[in-house]
C-alpha cells in the first residue's frame, strides 16, 4: 500500500484515503466523520452508488474503499469486481448490515476479493462498538504493511516425482478466502489428493463457506466432524470453534479428531494443530500451503511439516491483504516455494515437490 503525502494539519505521517460507497447520507455522514476523527485518516469522496464510485477511482487514487452492498441499481456485491479492479492497489473492506454473522453475503465478498467484512447497524445506533470496530478494521488493514522483509521466490524445479503428496494441509485468515478461491480454481476434477482446509472464521459462517468450497475446488466439501475419515477427492475443513488433529487408524488410513483446548496462537480454529499433526500422520507426504492472515499462526505447524521432511509452500508478499502468517513462515526459511495463490494452485495441481 503506497501512503499519501499528509494533507491534514493536525497530523505529520502518512495519511490513509478512503472512499465511502454508501446509498446512506446518514451512513456516509456518520462513517466519515469517524474516519476524520482518527489521526492519519482522510475521507477522499463519498458517493452513493457504484457509478459514482467507478467514476471517482477512475480520476483519483485512494489507499481504501468501504462499501456497502444493498444499494439500488448495481448492488455493491455485483459491482465487487469492478471496484476492486478500478481500485488498483486500494483495499476493499465490505460495510453492511447484509454482513451479518453467518451471512452468505460475507463469504461471497470475501471470495470476490473484498479484504474483509464489517457490520454496519442501522442509522441509529452507529455509535460505541461500531466505531471501535471500524478503528480496528482500519488499523489492521492499513498499518504495518512494510515490504522490507521480502524474500525472495524459490525457484521451482522443472521436473519431480508426481503423486509427491498425501495430503494438501491449508492454513488461512484474513484475505485469505479469495487467495483461496484462487487455488482451488486451478485443480483439475480428476485432483484427488485430500484437502484440509483451517481458514479464521466464526462457526457460523462454515456451512456456507462449505459449499462455496465445493463449487471453487469441483469437489465434495464437508465441515470436519470428529473421527471424519480424510479420503481421496475430498476437502474438510476446520469447524469454527475446534483445530483439527490429523491421527492414524489401526486398520489403515487416517482421521481428524476435534481439538477445543487453547492453541499457542490463541486462535480457534489454529492452523497449527493441522499442520503438525499432518506432518506426524503423513511425514515428508504432506504439502503445507499457507496464505493471507494476519499474525504467526501456522508457523510452529509449518516448522513440523519441514522437519519431517514435508513441502511448504507460502503466498507472495505482493498478492497478500495481509502477509503475517505466510511471512512468518518465509523469515523463518521455511519456505520451499514463496508464490501467488494462481502459480500454488497450477503446482498443487502437478501433484509435485517444488525444489
Amino acid at each position: 500500500m503506497a501512503l499519501h503525502i499528509a494533507s491534514r494539519p493536525d497530523w505529520a505521517g502518512p495519511v490513509v484515503r478512503i472512499l465511502i460507497v454508501d446509498d446512506s447520507v446518514v451512513a456516509r455522514a456518520v462513517i466519515g466523520r469517524m474516519i476524520d476523527q482518527g489521526r492519519g485518516y482522510e475521507v477522499a469522496a463519498a458517493v452513493s452508488d457504484v457509478h459514482a464510485a467507478l467514476a471517482f477511482l477512475s480520476r483519483e487514487t485512494v489507499d481504501l474503499v468501504l462499501l456497502d452492498i444493498e444499494m439500488p441499481g448495481i448492488d455493491g456485491l455485483t459491482a465487487l469486481p469492478d471496484v476492486i479492479s478500478a481500485a488498483g492497489d486500494a483495499k476493499v473492506l465490505v460495510v453492511s448490515s447484509a454482513c451479518d454473522e453467518g451471512a452468505a453475503a460475507t463469504v461471497q465478498a470475501l471470495a470476490l476479493g473484498a479484504v474483509d467484512t464489517l457490520v454496519k447497524p442501522n442509522n441509529g445506533s452507529m455509535i460505541g462498538g461500531f466505531a471501535n470496530a471500524l478503528e480496528e478494521k482500519l488499523q489492521r488493514l492499513t498499518r504495518g504493511q512494510s515490504r522490507e522483509n521480502a524474500v525472495p521466490r524459490p525457484r521451482l524445479p522443472e521436473a519431480a516425482p508426481a503423486d509427491d503428496f498425501d495430503v494438501i494441509a491449508i492454513g488461512a485468515s484474513t484475505g485469505g478466502i479469495h487467495a483461496l478461491s484462487q487455488v482451488l480454481r486451478a485443480l483439475p476434477a480428476s485432483f484427488q489428493t485430500p484437502i484440509l482446509i483451517t481458514q479464521h472464521l466464526p462457526g457460523s459462517f462454515m456451512p456456507y463457506f462449505a459449499a462455496q468450497v465445493a463449487i471453487l475446488a469441483g469437489r465434495p466439501c464437508d465441515v470436519a466432524t470428529d473421527h471424519m475419515r480424510i479420503r481421496p477427492g475430498r476437502a474438510i475443513l476446520a469447524p469454527g470453534d475446534a483445530h483439527l488433529r490429523c491421527t492414524r487408524l489401526a486398520e489403515g488410513g487416517a482421521a481428524l479428531r476435534l481439538l477445543r483446548s487453547r492453541a499457542t496462537s490463541g486462535c480457534m480454529p489454529s492452523v497449527d494443530p493441522m499442520l503438525a499433526s499432518a506432518a506426524d500422520v503423513f511425514g515428508p507426504r504432506t504439502l503445507a500451503v499457507m496464505l493471507s492472515g494476519m499474525g504467526r499462526d501456522g508457523a510452529d505447524g509449518a516448522a513440523r511439516v519441514a522437519a519431517a521432511g514435508g513441502a511448504v509452500i507460502v503466498q507472495d508478499q505482493a498478492s497478500s491483504v495481509i502477509w503475517g502468517m505466510p511471512g512468518a513462515v518465509a523469515r523463518a526459511g521455511l519456505a520451499t516455494a514463496v508464490l501467488p495463490p494462481d502459480e500454488i494452485g497450477r503446482l498443487i495441481a502437478t501433484r509435485r515437490r517444488p525444489a
